[in-house]
């Protein structure tokens, strides 16, 4: 079974993230949606917040599977026995940084390749981070999330 990584912080889950995991999942036999901890981010909704909108709007994907990793990535990628990791990619700096980290997880695990999709045209300018920056001022986010991630989104960060 070639089974696949696609890790993230998903904070939240954007129509860009699951346009990745779509693809993904018609590639490999399993997906692994992992919630990743970056140390570098405070997220504004908790793992099993996250994991419940990823679950939501991954159902129609019947090799998809959602975890949580406090953690180093090539451990987990070893772990569960995966031969790849995939990244989605919109604009040359994530390439950048993405490639280092795929030479760092080569060097702790060879085992596994870093896979790059590139965004969709329609999805090259959408991180969560904008998501969040335009809901918090109450912006209309209603094309960038599904609408049950809209309700969580609504109920904890914009500004009343």
């Amino acid at each position: 079974m070639r089974i696949a990584v696609c890790p993230g912080s998903f904070d939240p889950i954007t129509y860009g993230h699951l346009d990745i995991i779509r693809r993904a999942s018609a590639i490999f036999d399993k997906v692994i949606v992992l919630i990743s901890v970056n140390t570098s981010k405070k997220p504004s909704f908790t793992d099993t917040e996250r994991r419940m909108m990823i679950e939501e709007n991954t159902k129609q994907f019947p090799n998809v599977e959602i975890d949580i990793l406090d953690g180093l990535l090539a451990d987990y990628v070893e772990r569960v026995g995966a031969i790849a990791i995939v990244k989605g990619l919109r604009a040359v700096s994530d390439f950048e940084y993405e490639f280092q980290m795929a030479l760092a997880n080569k060097q702790l695990y060879n085992g596994a390749e870093t896979v790059f999709l590139t965004a969709s045209a329609e999805n090259m300018y959408l991180s969560s981070s904008v998501v969040k920056q335009i809901a918090y001022f109450d912006g209309d986010i209603s094309k960038f999330v599904p609408e049950n991630v809209l309700e969580f989104i609504r109920k904890r960060l914009i500004k009343e």
